[in-house]
């Protein structure tokens, strides 16, 4: 069996792909808080950037032709966990009531920018 590889680029100037398909699975880069028109992360703390990071996913989806409702798995990355309950708060009303993805959140030392989360995430086309 052949794989075939598609790339979604990204709209920053770095080395990676947003997004990379592999036969019906999409696996998503890390996707911080960043505003999209401004390349900046966004002002007013973890429950800001998480949003602003579920909306990159979503749109990174939306260009590569799946949705969140496709979403099989996201991990969560902190740089600290204290805000663990603010951010699982607007990563519920992002999602709605659910079914939700599978999902992992772990603490880790820094992220690039400085940024209070990451959002990696996988789905199926």
């Amino acid at each position: 069996m052949q794989l075939t590889l598609e790339h979604v680029p990204s709209t920053l100037p770095l080395p990676f792909s947003a997004a990379v398909r592999a036969g019906s699975v999409l696996y998503l880069s890390g996707q911080l808080g960043i505003d999209p028109g401004s390349n900046k992360l966004v002002e007013g703390g973890i429950a800001a950037e998480t949003r602003q990071a579920l909306e990159n996913i979503e749109a990174v989806l939306f260009n590569a032709g799946s949705s969140k409702e496709k979403l099989v798995r996201c991990e969560v990355f902190l740089s600290d966990f204290t805000d663990f309950s603010t951010m699982n708060e607007a990563y519920k009303t992002f999602f709605g009531p659910g079914p939700y993805p599978a999902r992992t959140a772990v603490a880790v030392a820094g992220m690039a920018l400085n940024a209070k989360i990451e959002i990696q995430a996988t789905a199926v086309l």
